[in-house]
């Protein structure tokens, strides 16, 4: 099948899936390699984003979506309101950069960290599916590990963890280290 034709069935899996879809699945579909079909995304996004299309195509790590361009946010908002988006409290919002900064980590060095117990926000974070177990640490008890998903990449429109802003050298100074 030629390029063209390839990225139109892209597009079309895309559309009709909705969410999310792993590259591993769309290139096992397709009848590919993730190495073949990567710079068929790749051109495809380019395609999005060099006419200004009302779609785009995002990566979240190996994951792949298309979603809608935010520059026409307003336009879709006014037909589809009062839809609200549900937001995360100060505390989650908290919790969350703590884990996504310093994955994996144990609840009792979030709680270090932040000075509070965080069993609700890291509970309401695990509902959303913004963060998930990622292993036991090797320690007395062995606590459970917290780690970001792909969701929390989607959540804030991120490839990787590599885009995240980086920390204030001085703040994070100050934090307590965490034992490895």
């Amino acid at each position: 099948m030629d390029e063209k034709k390839l990225r139109c069935v892209v597009e079309a899996i895309l559309f009709v899936a909705g969410e999310a879809l792993s590259i591993a699945d769309l290139a096992h579909a397709l009848d590919m390699t993730a190495a073949e079909l990567i710079p068929v995304l790749d051109s495809l996004r380019d395609e999005y984003d060099r006419e200004e299309r009302g779609v785009r195509l995002n990566r979240f790590g190996m994951s792949v979506q298309l979603s809608t361009r935010p520059d026409y946010a307003p336009y879709i908002e006014r037909l589809l309101q009062p839809v609200q988006k549900q937001s995360l409290s100060q505390a989650a919002m908290e919790t969350l950069s703590i884990i996504a900064y310093r994955q994996p980590i144990t609840k009792t060095e979030i709680e270090a960290v932040r000075g509070v117990k965080c069993d609700y926000s890291v509970q309401s974070l695990l509902n959303k599916g913004l963060i998930e177990e990622a292993g036991r640490k090797e320690t007395l008890g062995r606590p459970i590990l917290y780690g970001t998903t792909e969701a929390f990449l989607s959540h804030f429109g991120i490839e990787s963890l590599d885009e995240l802003p980086p920390l204030d050298i001085e703040e994070s100074a100050a934090l307590p280290e965490q034992d490895v």
